[in-house]
């Protein structure tokens, strides 16, 4: 029953509205140890989520260990991650000696560790002396072994095991420690296997270590070979000052590129002005890019300085340059060419002193050929082009970047780090990525948030694709296969977007960070039409 904390008298008078204070309800009793226990055990997934981020599996053992012999006040603790043989391949101790650990180790191979991961089920004893199942070991009988906590790591089979020993209360080990060192236990196994997989990756041949002792390549993700290939030629072609075309499908990272060379390059002290000429309707771009004086147009009452003008001394960056009007296809040239252009209504030059890096998943080759993009300024931008690769071709690259794109989002978002699981992660590595890293992004963003809403240790593959699991070989267990699910979830997705933009492609393309051409051959090759799902 739950009483109420003002007397009668006082009941009476706050009905009446004379302006007491009203104390709310008392929670019973059992309400408070729940909502105690639930806070012990957030805090402790908050702390062990905080221990995720460490690059070394030492330390991260070593904190792990400390963490849970706080939490459950014990003398000694011992901790082991399993390699893939089986042996305790990781293991840390707390609190006891060398011998101690031995003692331990010969309890693990015969006895109430052995149980646990045979098992997979807690093992708990409030003296291992008197209890039938231990008290005849020689390792027990020595050493006086007491209460015990035992639990596995992780499942089917374990990856490692959980040993406490020795409570300071005087009382034995409860359900209520039992269930701090299982959520502990759960939550372990797959930030251990994320740590590990961080270690393998650093101490393994990285194809892109030389090539990162010479460039700045902050927020550079991967370590492919395929990746290293590029950055070789950024390494090149990022001193001499002259253009460079950026070729490769969307979402491939080609305004990072950009970045990069500048930020490597002679004019890496002067601006970095980037311009997408997909998401300006072609009545704009002229303006956008070389400015206007007042009265040029219907909507320039005063000067507009263009992306030109703020890129001096500096470097400009058109992405989709392919999608470029005839016109300022042809200013464009004129200023590759002579270093001058004319804003809109200008009729005196003005000197523009810029590198010029363009990008576009286009063939422009194609273009020219069909008439849709100038001859002699494709000649102009293909002097130095670098090709991206795509997803594909880096797919040992796809842990590290689901990896960070979890950890960024859980930042922007204000949420706990969530990691992936191994499943996961074996997910992403098989599935297809039309729309490579940017839609990996979106993918991993959206299934770190539904991890969260459902209070999920970790990324599981359902999180990541929630409308088709997918699996390692065409055909899954409902007759779909993973392109057919990937293509379903794109065309959903797509539909949805132009849906909420009034099907305005322009809008759709930027708020999609897509081409608007790309958007255009998305709704065609999936058959979209409006006012139809």
């Amino acid at each position: 029953m739950i009483e109420n904390d003002c007397p009668p008298e006082e009941t009476s008078e706050l009905q009446a509205g004379k302006g007491l204070t009203y104390a709310p309800p008392r929670r019973m009793v059992g309400q408070e140890d729940e909502t105690e226990r639930l806070r012990r055990e957030r805090n402790l997934y908050r702390r062990l989520l905080d221990l995720g981020d460490q690059e070394e599996l030492e330390p991260f053992l070593r904190e792990a260990l400390s963490l849970i012999v706080e939490a459950v006040d014990v003398q000694h603790g011992y901790l082991a991650l399993y390699d893939d043989g089986g042996g305790a391949g990781w293991w840390i101790a707390h609190g006891l000696s060398a011998e101690q650990v031995d003692g331990v180790r010969h309890v693990i191979s015969r006895g109430i560790i052995a149980q646990a991961v045979a098992t997979g089920q807690t093992i708990v004893t409030p003296s291992a002396q008197s209890d039938p199942r231990f008290n005849r070991l020689d390792s027990v009988k020595l050493r006086g072994i007491e209460a015990v906590l035992c639990t596995p790591i992780g499942t089917a089979p374990p990856r490692g095991v959980l040993y406490l020993q020795g409570q300071r209360r005087p009382d034995f080990f409860g359900d209520e420690d039992r269930g701090i060192a299982e959520t502990f236990a759960r939550h372990l196994a797959p930030l251990a296997d994320l740590v590990v997989s961080r270690q393998r990756i650093r101490t393994s041949d990285d194809p892109t270590r030389a090539v990162r002792k010479k460039l700045r390549l902050e927020g550079v993700i991967g370590r492919s070979a395929a990746l290293a290939a590029v950055l070789e030629q950024v390494s090149f072609l990022a001193a001499l000052d002259v253009s460079v075309l950026l070729t490769g499908d969307s979402g491939t990272g080609k305004s990072q590129l950009a970045r990069v060379i500048h930020e490597n390059g002679p004019r890496a002290s002067h601006p970095f002005v980037a311009l997408n000429c997909a998401t300006l309707p072609e009545t704009l771009i002229e303006s956008e890019l070389f400015g206007a004086l007042p009265g040029a147009h219907s909507t320039a009452s005063r000067k507009i300085e263009g992306k030109v003008a703020g890129a001096d001394r500096g470097t400009l960056f058109l992405d989709e340059v392919g999608e470029l009007s005839a016109p300022a296809q042809a200013k464009l040239l004129q200023l590759l060419h002579s270093k001058e252009y004319y804003p809109l209504g200008g009729t005196k030059p003005v000197r523009a002193d810029i590198r010029l890096i363009a990008a576009t998943n286009l063939d422009l080759e194609r273009a020219v050929a069909e008439h849709k993009f100038r001859e002699d300024l494709y000649y102009r931008l293909h002097v130095l082009p670098v090709r991206l690769p795509s997803l594909a071709e880096r797919r040992e690259d796809i842990a590290l970047l689901a990896t960070h794109f979890s950890a960024d989002a859980s930042r922007r978002h204000g949420l706990p780090q969530c990691p992936l699981s191994p499943n996961a992660i074996k997910a992403l590595e098989l599935a297809d990525w039309p729309g490579n890293a940017r839609q990996l992004a979106h993918v991993v963003e959206a299934a770190l948030i539904r991890a969260t809403g459902e209070r999920a240790a970790q990324i599981e593959t359902a999180h990541l694709f929630p409308n088709g699991k997918p699996t390692a070989t065409p055909g899954g267990a409902d007759g779909e296969t993973l392109q057919e699910a990937t293509r379903r979830f794109q065309a959903e997705h797509l539909r949805k977007a132009l849906e909420a933009n009034g099907w305005n492609v322009i809008e759709t393309a930027r708020r999609l960070d897509l081409a608007r051409s790309q958007v255009y051959k998305l709704i065609h090759a999936y058959g979209l039409e409006r006012g139809k799902k």
